[in-house]
């Protein structure tokens, strides 16, 4: 489930939908390290998907301290700048 936590992916969605992968929206991300509240927020996140069995994708990565922040939180993925750019978009047929 991409963007979690905003817009219309809430918590009422992961009852009624097969997800097994949560993405952690970038507007949480470039918060780390300048919110505590924010840092609550995605460690809640994380525990209540680590509890559902589900995976997690935190994007938006943009500095070290965010890579180590999450890394420590034990996200399973990362994507974002300070990784990699973006790749084109690969068209099928």
């Amino acid at each position: 489930m991409d963007d979690f936590g905003t817009g219309y992916a809430s918590l009422s969605i992961l009852k009624s939908l097969p997800v097994n992968i949560l993405k952690i929206d970038q507007s949480f991300v470039k918060d780390i390290g300048s919110s505590v509240e924010v840092e609550t927020m995605i460690m809640a996140i994380i525990a209540m998907a680590k509890a559902l069995g589900l995976e997690l994708v935190a994007e938006g990565v943009e500095t070290e301290k965010q890579l180590k922040w999450l890394t420590e939180q034990s996200v399973d993925y990362l994507q974002g700048y300070y990784l990699a750019k973006p790749e084109r978009p690969f068209k099928l047929s």
